[in-house]
């Protein structure tokens, strides 16, 4: 979710080895391209998570909370305060700092100015910057920053590699960019799959953020109760559990509704929003930090929900996995979302910086789950390092280390009572242990870090 744009946005082997991958896979644009399905079929489209409203544009300055909170009437915090909400500067004093370990990050067009976006932001807080590696998926068209798409594009993939390295500074990050070509009635998301899997298959990344979902619900097929749509898309899933790499997921910003097929409203019913909602991926809901200038809670987090609202909710295409029998009682004979949250709402955004439109370069502020993936994505790696191996699927250890010493394995419940609520549609309350609104809480990252590595040795 964005508010310093004018416009509204819809929206391994080892680590040699799969360095020499991504440099002979970033040479050249990679994949075909499909011709566009018939008319007849639905169109489901892959659209960025991060939407939004517009409070401001390309400010020349980082403001503190104090300023955004007089200029916007929101909270806005920087990288340094997010390490210390989460408890990250001690992990990085004992060397975990995600070094060894590489992010990948899904994005549709990319973003032409992401390596120089990402050394001004490093820059300006005071961290080292990273090498953006980036991987063309098929025919990616020359970008356009008159082009609402691309931009709204641009704007997620900033922030997906921002947030990514503000967590995790030494991980490599390799971005890949598809071209949103039309096949069998989606449009992109078999290229996204294509192109996840292709990495897979040859030994790059440890974890994979996708930032970016389609309402179960706009499927074809899922009207007449065939989910096969959905179904054929999770081979890059299945490649990434047998590779023990993690996936993670957004699980959205429309509370317990998402978005129509056309982008321009919502269900009035509960719904759930794929690839979110899969079993083979982790679900990043999205909580509202209550910070001070230093990064120190005020008070506990609650649920996000202001220019949008934590998705979360039962699947109608998935039933429950086994690692959320124990909270069957919670989530009924479905797979519920989300699993874990991490900062997301507007009022408590990121800062971010972005220059890839000439009409609008400078710092803008970002909030949804869109940010929550990437950030967990940085947690990942840093577990990844700690383990001296991938970590892979956490979703059965997440639930573990939640019903065994939730606190103590530095899983934080959120229980504030907030609630998801959204358009109409009455959400899922914030209460103790899990709940569909923010999973089994959010993370304290000194020490969930460290018990995820023990809990995932193989």
């Amino acid at each position: 979710m964005h508010i310093a744009r004018t416009r509204l946005n819809m929206a391994a082997a080892t680590a040699a080895t799969a360095g020499l991958a991504v440099a002979a896979l970033a040479t050249a644009p990679l994949g075909g391209v499909a011709g566009a399905a018939p008319a007849a079929v639905p169109q489901t489209k892959a659209i960025p998570a991060i939407t939004g409203h517009t409070l401001a544009r390309d400010v020349p300055t980082p403001l503190s909370s104090a300023e955004c909170e007089a200029k916007w009437r929101i909270a806005c915090y920087n990288p340094l305060q997010y390490r210390t909400a989460y408890n990250l500067n001690s992990l990085y004093k004992k060397g975990i700092t995600g070094k060894g370990r590489t992010i990948v990050i899904v994005d549709s067009f990319g973003s032409p100015t992401i390596q120089h976006d990402l050394d001004t932001y490093s820059r300006q807080f005071g961290i080292h910057s990273a090498k953006v590696n980036v991987v063309k998926w098929g025919k990616v068209p020359v970008f356009d920053p008159t082009n609402a798409d691309m931009t709204g594009w641009a704007g997620e993939t900033t922030l997906d590699v921002e947030m990514a390295h503000a967590v995790a500074p030494d991980a490599k990050i390799v971005l890949v960019e598809t071209a949103v070509a039309e096949t069998e009635g989606v449009t992109g998301l078999p290229e996204m799959m294509d192109a996840e899997k292709y990495l897979i298959d040859h030994g790059v990344g440890d974890v994979i953020t996708q930032s970016f979902g389609a309402t179960e619900n706009t499927f074809p097929g899922f009207d007449q109760g065939n989910f096969s749509s959905i179904k054929k898309l999770r081979y890059a899933f299945e490649a990434a559990n047998r590779k023990h790499v993690t996936v993670l997921a957004s699980s959205g910003d429309g509370g317990a509704t998402d978005s129509t097929a056309d982008g321009k409203g919502y269900y009035d019913k509960p719904v759930n929003s794929w690839p979110s909602s899969d079993p083979l991926v982790t679900s990043i809901g999205g909580t509202q930090l209550h910070l001070d200038d230093k990064g120190d809670r005020v008070t506990p987090d609650s649920v996000y929900n202001d220019y949008g609202a934590g998705g979360g909710g039962q699947s109608h295409v998935f039933a429950r996995p086994s690692f959320q029998n124990g909270v069957k009682s919670v989530v009924g004979t479905q797979r519920a979302t989300p699993d874990v949250s991490m900062a997301a709402a507007v009022n408590g955004g990121a800062w971010t910086y972005s220059s890839f439109d000439p009409t609008a370069v400078g710092w803008d502020v970002y909030g949804g789950t869109s940010e929550a993936s990437p950030l967990f994505s940085g947690i990942i790696a840093l577990a990844d390092q700690a383990a001296g191996h991938r970590v892979g699927d956490i979703n059965s250890a997440l639930y573990a280390l939640a019903k065994h010493g939730a606190k103590g394995n530095g899983i934080v419940d959120v229980n504030d009572g907030t609630n998801n609520s959204y358009e109409g549609v009455t959400g899922y309350t914030a209460v103790n242990g899990y709940d569909m609104a923010t999973g089994v809480g959010t993370v304290d990252a000194l020490r969930f870090v460290p018990a995820l590595a023990r809990a995932s040795r193989r």
